[in-house]
């Protein structure tokens, strides 16, 4: 059976605002699509779309994970269908449900230099929850790793979140090539966040992606951030929720 979400993955070099974006795209589509079932994943270690969004995170995947792992001694392979299904359940019961949405958190990996075993379940993850919502939203990791490693094997929109800085351009250029490789997606597109002003526009590279929209720096967002407010309650004239909205407008999410 073909699923019919809309699976839209963030992406881009650490520091860029992907959180912010994400979860901006949260609030939008929630407000447009009450009757819609909506999923957010905090697939960054980092664990900051939580915050963004104004979830305690009580469980993550990786615990689910570390849990059924301990329960198959090393070697001793139970039956992959048997041990899905053990994580679906699991998984359902760690899903934060809010008025609007859904959310999960993936969680940190147990060793720092390894990501394969996490991301191969984050993928069949990804694919179960997905097949119960009609809009997913992925907020990556930094960087090309979880692309690089095929985790987001299927995804309806790569979403390359950049500032206006060179390195930030070369960060999106390489995960679009290797995207190109190794995903497949329907769409793809640029947001170009945290303009210093629209002066430097024309000074930005993107090497061929094309630009969804530019999002000048954010007061108000300055503002949510220090006082730990979440973005959702962001009103909707602040730069980032414009911003977003433009976007995925371009997209026709919205």
């Amino acid at each position: 059976m073909e699923n019919k979400a809309t699976i839209i993955a963030l992406s881009g070099k650490g520091g860029v605002g992907k959180t912010s974006i994400s979860a901006a795209i949260v609030k939008l589509l929630a407000e447009a699509y009450p009757d819609k079932k909506i999923l957010a994943i905090d697939a960054d270690p980092a664990v900051g779309l939580s915050t963004a969004l104004g979830i305690e995170v009580e469980t993550t995947i990786d615990d689910i994970r570390k849990e059924i792992v301990a329960t198959v001694e090393d070697g001793n392979t139970r039956a992959a269908i048997e041990l899905l299904g053990d994580a679906r359940y699991k998984i359902f019961d760690a899903l934060v449900e809010t008025d609007g949405f859904a959310f999960i958190a993936v969680g940190r990996p147990e060793s720092a230099g390894c990501y394969c075993k996490i991301n191969a379940y984050l993928k069949e993850v990804i694919s179960i929850l997905s097949a119960d919502f009609d809009y997913v939203v992925i907020d990556g990791e930094a960087g090309v790793e979880q692309i690089n490693r095929r985790v987001m094997e299927k995804v309806t929109h790569l979403l390359l979140v950049t500032d206006a800085s060179k390195k930030g351009t070369q960060v999106i250029s390489t995960i679009k090539s290797v995207a190109d490789e190794l995903v497949m997606y329907k769409k793809i597109g640029a947001i170009v966040n945290r303009l210093p002003d629209e002066s430097v526009i024309p000074h930005i590279n993107t090497n061929g992606i094309p630009v969804l929209s530019y999002i000048e720096n954010d007061k108000n967002l300055a503002i949510f951030d220090i006082e730990g407010k979440d973005i959702t309650k962001l009103p909707d004239d602040s730069n980032v929720v414009a911003g977003v909205k433009k976007a995925l407008t371009e997209l026709e999410i919205l």
